[in-house]
């Protein structure tokens, strides 16, 4: 699993350093996006600075794309197709209400193929609701 890791960064220009490989380890088993502190969390004994340049030079280099929510960024693992010019994160980054999760809807998508005389290098669709999990207790 490790060396699956090393190979996905190294293709996307960035060097497979210990702490690189456990925080994309990390947020690849996560379902929701997740902000700094959750992360820092996680890895309680790392240096805060470290966590967030790893965060930082993911979104660069088109591994993790990060969502805004409110005051709060998020972040979460980019599919393939991502890189360090442009994101292809074009869907609904939906925020529950309930439990307080932020996930990426990519059932609900902005079409890429828009035919225009400009370039879009970012969409930021987002959401707030209650998600299917949360509405099936409410019940």
């Amino acid at each position: 699993m490790k060396k699956e890791i090393e190979n996905k960064l190294i293709d996307k220009n960035t060097k497979p350093t210990s702490m690189r490989i456990l925080v994309y380890d990390f947020l690849r088993s996560q379902e929701s996006a997740l902000s700094l502190s959750e992360v820092e969390h996680h890895f309680e004994n790392a240096d805060r600075t470290t966590i967030y340049r790893t965060l930082k030079t993911f979104e660069e280099k088109g591994i993790v794309h990060s969502i805004q929510e409110n005051t709060t960024t998020k972040y979460k693992l980019c599919d393939d197709g991502c890189n360090e010019k442009m994101h292809k994160d074009w869907h609904l980054h939906f925020y529950c209400k309930i439990c307080k999760q932020t996930t990426c809807r990519e059932d609900i998508s902005f079409p890429e193929n828009t035919k225009t005389n400009f370039r879009i290098d970012e969409v930021r669709l987002f959401a707030k609701g209650i998600c299917e999990n949360c509405l099936e207790s409410l019940q």
